[in-house]
Parts: C-alpha cells; structure tokens; sequence
C-alpha cells in the first residue's frame, strides 16, 4: 500500500531523446555513414527544437570544436555519439552554442548544445540528429517511430548483463 508513497526507482539502463520531434529509423537517415551503421548502431530524431540534451547520467567524454557532435559515457560505462545534422561539420561552429565542455558531469535533460536551426535549415542542412552507440557490446533495443519529447521520451535501452 505505501509502495504508492515512495519515489519509484529511475531505471539507468535507457537513454532518453536528446531533442524533440519524430522519431526515425537509423536506416532512414540520408546520409550512408549513418543509414548503413558505419558510426555505430542507433536512432535519429527529425527535430523540431533546437536546444539538445545529455541523453542520460553521465560524463562529457568530447565536444567537437565545430560543436555538431558530442560524446558522453554513461556510469555503466556505454558510449554514445549524438551528431547533429548531416554536413553541418561544414558550418564550423557557427550556428551553435555549447553549455558545457568535455569532461563535464551532467544529468539527463541538462542542456548541451543550441542550434540555430531556423538559419541553418535556411541554407539546406539536414538537422536530423542520430544518437549513435559505437561498438556498444550490449544487447540494445530503439524505438523506431513516434513523437520525442527531449529529456523524456526514452528511445534507447541496453540490457544489462545478468538481467
């Protein structure tokens, strides 16, 4: 009866969307690299926002200069690579605003990167946004299709090992 009461307990093997808006296939995305897992298995996000957020609990392993793309190491030690855009390396950094550096300790939600996606999309990039997980040994599933809310919707999972 007071299970109702007590605060339920988060589950540290999901990671959540990094942006809002729809949700693809990494197979869908338009680029090969990404469509044909050249960069790691994953899920990519058609976003409709431009702030970009730490998918889970965990570390700032590197921020690219041109700040299209970041890693971070959850506390279970999973890699993820989140690439903004397709080509917007190009833009060198203009376009973007980092809120953190590598080796920054952050929390799921916690603000990591501004685009300007209204200028950017102007001048024809692709900012579909894939989070990737290079070499990633452990069992993980994505969900493929849907509405992503940043911080909230989780669109990636891994099992642990002996669950």
């Amino acid at each position: 009866m007071f299970k109702l009461f007590s605060k339920k307990e988060e589950n540290t093997n999901d990671f959540a969307a990094v942006v809002s808006g729809k949700i693809i296939p990494l197979t869908a995305v338009n680029d090969d690299v990404f469509s044909k897992g050249m960069m790691g298995t994953g899920v990519a996000i058609v976003p409709d926002d431009d702030v970009i957020v730490a998918p889970c609990d965990g570390e700032v392993t590197m921020l690219f200069p041109t700040m299209h793309a970041f890693g971070m190491k959850n506390e279970d030690g999973v890699e993820i690579l989140v690439h903004i855009g397709i080509d917007t390396v190009n833009k060198q950094g203009v376009g973007f605003k980092k809120f953190v550096d590598a080796g920054t300790t952050v929390h799921r939600g916690d603000k990591i990167i501004r685009m300007n996606s209204y200028d950017l999309k102007q001048e024809g990039y692709d900012l579909t946004t894939m989070m990737l997980f290079p070499g990633c040994e452990k069992k993980m599933s994505f969900t493929t299709d849907g509405y992503a809310k940043k911080g909230k919707t989780i669109v990636a999972e891994y099992k642990k090992e002996g669950e």
